[in-house]
């Protein structure tokens, strides 16, 4: 075999076999891009998350009122950017692990028993798994905000973003953001973010979700804000009937009528 390939370091090899199919006419693979905005903050009794409701499929809205924000457990919630099947499943799987963890131990879980698993199951697919999370929640050391990103990395800040409007909504957090805010002045914080990543990114939209996490409560505000509520139409498009010509019509029945013949026999008996 030629040393080339035995060699340490970065192989290309699949390059040469890329563009051999390339000229023979097959067209290469394209990345899907995902969309989507999901961001998290600190305020002085706890978390904040927040994330819009639109799913993609390449250029198709796919959902527009879709749930981003996932159960964990009972003080820790996780926004999930990315594939969204692999976000649903792999906060799911996390989720019972940590009840199990729970009965196991019995304690209240923390947060960064979450964060491990979540990064470590993450590593194992090597960013196969496109899964871009923001995990938050409080437990008995206090609130813990983190971001774990597909390949397993993880960061520890006091306000995160993430996804395809991430930029848009990092730049309201860090204008905006301070350290112990009071619970409405962050809410509203959090939603002009979301907001932001919905009018300039063209991968997030339609509405507002936001979660409130404190030592004692968890508030899931479902539709917090809905910026693009549809309006009534200024113009009614109606035509008359008969405005379309057919050249034959044809009605049949859908409704199926069979007959039923008893078959005759001894009668079970149910004594």
């Amino acid at each position: 075999m030629d040393p080339i390939f035995r060699s340490s370091g970065f192989d290309f090899s699949n390059s040469i076999r890329n563009n051999f199919l390339h000229e023979k006419g097959l067209p290469l693979p394209k990345a899907t891009s995902t969309g989507t905005t999901i961001v998290g903050c600190l305020f002085k009794d706890g978390i904040i998350l927040g994330a819009d409701t639109r799913a993609t499929e390449g250029p198709i809205v796919a959902d527009k009122n879709c749930e981003k924000i996932h159960y964990i457990s009972e003080s820790i919630r996780c926004c999930g950017a990315g594939t969204a099947a692999d976000t649903e499943f792999v906060t799911a799987s996390i989720s019972s692990n940590m009840e199990l963890h729970a009965l196991s131990t019995g304690r209240k879980p923390r947060v960064v028993t979450a964060m491990t698993m979540l990064k470590q199951y993450l590593y194992r697919y090597q960013g196969n798994v496109g899964a871009a999370l923001v995990l938050g929640g409080v437990d008995s050391t206090g609130p813990h905000l983190f971001t774990i990103h597909p390949h397993g990395s993880t960061d520890k800040l006091p306000y995160v973003t993430m996804g395809s409007g991430s930029l848009a909504a990092m730049a309201v957090f860090e204008s905006g953001w301070k350290p112990n805010m009071e619970r409405e002045e962050a809410l509203q914080l959090v939603t002009a973010a979301i907001s932001a990543g919905i009018f300039n990114d063209l991968g997030s939209g339609s509405n507002v979700d936001a979660c409130v996490i404190t030592a004692t409560h968890t508030e899931m505000l479902r539709n917090f804000v809905k910026p693009n509520e549809r309006v009534e139409k200024e113009r009614k498009y109606t035509f008359r009937r008969g405005t379309t010509a057919w050249r034959s019509e044809n009605i049949r029945s859908l409704i199926v009528s069979e007959e039923v013949t008893p078959v005759g026999g001894e009668a079970m008996d149910i004594s």
